[in-house]
């Protein structure tokens, strides 16, 4: 990429673009293989997406109302485009009443399991090592860092929901056309209030989840990304998705391949958010490169061993003269070219 630098047109765009934040996010997940950390991610969460699903139902269905279950089941399919359909979400939430608590520990214990594979994989993004400790202890902090997750994932959707529909009585109420520049305001705000949503999900998931604490500035431009970036990824994988989970070729796994493939493309949002955290600014990333060019120069050398089979050394005395002005010829009179080193001897 540097001889890039160097063409005559496109070399001074691709020198500031190496030197962005952005691009340097893009290396800090190059250098982590962030597609091996998407692909854990998604095997994880594919594993652990049903029954997950399945206790919130559950929970849900012993908490909630009717109506709000039909709410948060009608938010829960919009976060899954194009295939929620096909999914048959409703039959789950309706037999998730059924779940017995044995059924239940053993579901919520692969939740937990899912939080600690999601959570080692958002801390090799920051280069750390895994969490050391008790695992028992880490269960247990896993078990209320999913409770956590829930919770907010609950209140963003309910916040979103409460606000949608808030703003559809007021245009109703109007009287605002649908298909005018009315209708066109409702759905920019609509997707305004998603993204509020997804951001309040995202600052959970960024700093709890891996245990960092990274600036709050950054945070905010890393959640922001991903909730823009999230709502945008619905929008435009809506219809691709329903077509991979029509598609006859694939038979009976059409709908598991575009859950796959969904869930692949939020886990890697996901990774290059976190990344974004991870990666320090430009000039803290400098300063950073000094400390670490004066640390190796200022760490002294390492002093020889002495020899094992050499004695101690004697004292040596004064240097014999080697002139006769008592100083040592030097090296370069003694092997004069073409001529002999001392005079010739007398007849």
């Amino acid at each position: 990429m540097e001889s890039l630098t160097r063409l005559p047109v496109v070399g001074p765009a691709l020198a500031w673009l190496m030197h962005t934040h952005a691009w340097r996010t893009y290396e800090r997940l190059d250098r982590v293989h962030w597609t091996r950390l998407a692909a854990a991610i998604t095997f994880t969460s594919f594993i652990a997406f049903f029954p997950l699903i399945a206790v919130g139902a559950a929970i849900g269905a012993a908490t909630l109302s009717r109506s709000q279950m039909a709410q948060l089941q009608k938010k829960l399919a919009q976060q899954i485009p194009g295939i929620s359909g096909q999914l048959d979400l409703g039959a789950l939430v309706q037999n998730a009443g059924t779940i017995g608590v044995v059924a239940g520990a053993l579901l919520l214990f692969t939740g937990i399991s899912w939080v600690g594979s999601l959570r080692e994989c958002l801390r090799a993004v920051w280069e750390l090592e895994e969490d050391p400790g008790n695992p028992l202890v880490r269960k247990v902090k896993d078990a209320f860092v999913l409770v956590g997750l829930g919770g907010v994932a609950l209140v963003s959707f309910a916040v979103s929901a409460l606000a949608a529909t808030a703003v559809g009585r007021v245009a109703r109420l109007i009287g605002i056309p649908e298909n005018g520049v009315g209708g066109w305001l409702l759905r920019i705000a609509a997707f305004l209030i998603a993204v509020g949503a997804d951001f309040l999900l995202l600052c959970y998931v960024l700093t709890w989840l891996p245990d960092v604490e990274p600036p709050r500035r950054t945070v905010a431009v890393a959640a922001l990304i991903g909730a823009i970036g999230f709502e945008l990824l619905k929008l435009l994988l809506s219809s691709y998705l329903k077509d991979v989970a029509a598609k006859s070729m694939y038979g009976a796994f059409g709908v598991p391949i575009a859950l796959l493939l969904w869930i692949n493309f939020t886990a890697k949002l996901t990774l290059y958010c976190a990344a974004w955290t991870a990666t320090p600014p430009a000039a803290q990333a400098g300063h950073e490169e000094e400390w670490a060019a004066e640390a190796d120069k200022a760490q002294p050398s390492e002093p020889e061993e002495p020899s094992e089979l050499s004695g101690p050394s004697e004292p040596s005395g004064p240097s014999e003269p080697s002139g006769p002005s008592g100083r040592p010829e030097p090296e370069v009179e003694k092997h004069r070219a073409g001529r002999p080193e001392g005079p010739p001897a007398a007849a």
